[in-house]
């Protein structure tokens, strides 16, 4: 009888889950990058420990409810009953063992998950501006001196140093099969280190509210062979399409659902200058830039 009731309720919390998720695309449990490979085995791993409490519970939970329901006249009755070792033992015991090592594992891949710790690799990373937008995302390649909208192109198994920034309210960057998210704010600068291990696109997008067009400020992340990365750099500096500064002006105006847009050059600094004028309002994005150490 107990086998019976364990049973139906497994299948009833399965069809549950599945009703529930049946609209989610769980690109969490299927990563394609170095970080998010092991942020998918941190999350199992706790997960597995977690079950330790959590599977004996449910089990217990329906042998207590069946052992001791009101018309099993077998079961013992002892109102006298105040104290066990044994369960004590293993009711705070467990736990505290299973609390410690969840917290060594947290405090060990906290540090080596760093998003500001560069990736160790052989081969030479690719530096991309992220400046987000309302409601779009501006990605720019200061070494290769071109620029996109709602898109993002990299080669495979290389290296990724995103530096990223804001021009609108704070924001969050987040391209989940790759790796964790990190905040944009304006007038600083933070930083997010990712390499992809298989050719394809990915989904990015904003991960924090930041208004009206939030839910249509989505992106490409495609992971290319360095040849295809190559050809496609070289393909968008034949576009007579240059990102001065009077076009980013008018770019960083309020837009929903932009399309992706290409540009062959950049206005020199205009990263930076984005960040400088939160804290030097004299800055003029119009003009020529001023160099200075960031």
């Amino acid at each position: 009888m107990l086998n019976k009731i364990i049973k139906l309720t497994s299948y009833i919390m399965l069809f549950t889950a599945s009703i529930w998720l049946s609209g989610c695309d769980a690109v969490m449990l299927n990563p394609k990058g170095v970080i998010s490979v092991q942020e998918h085995n941190l999350i199992f791993t706790a997960l597995g420990l977690m079950m330790i409490v959590v599977i004996p519970t449910f089990i217990l939970t329906f042998i207590f409810a069946r052992k001791y329901r009101a018309s099993n006249e077998h079961a013992k009755y002892d109102p006298t009953f105040t104290h066990n070792t044994l369960v004590e033992v293993v009711c705070w015991g467990v736990p505290i063992v299973i609390c410690a090592i969840l917290g060594t594992i947290i405090w060990s891949t906290t540090h080596k998950l760093d998003p500001y710790k560069p990736l160790v690799s052989d081969v030479k990373p690719v530096t991309i501006q992220v400046v987000s937008l309302d409601w779009k995302w501006l990605f720019i390649y200061p070494e290769q001196n071109i620029a996109t909208v709602n898109f993002v192109e990299f080669p495979v198994n290389t290296p990724v140093n995103f530096r990223i920034t804001a021009d609108a309210p704070m924001n969050s960057l987040w391209i989940p099969q790759l790796s964790g998210q990190i905040y944009s704010m304006t007038g600083m600068q933070t930083k997010l280190h990712i390499m992809a291990n298989e050719i394809g696109d990915y989904n990015g997008n904003a991960a924090s509210y930041s208004g009206a067009g939030f839910s249509g400020m989505k992106f490409i992340a495609r992971a290319t062979s360095k040849r295809d990365f190559d050809a496609w750099v070289n393909n968008i500096h034949t576009l007579n399409n240059p990102l001065s500064g009077e076009r980013y002006l008018n770019l960083s105006k309020p837009s929903e659902d932009e399309p992706v847009q290409y540009f062959s050059t950049v206005r020199d600094g205009l990263y930076e200058d984005i960040i400088m004028k939160f804290m030097m309002p004299g800055v003029d994005l119009t003009k020529p830039h001023v160099h200075m150490d960031m």
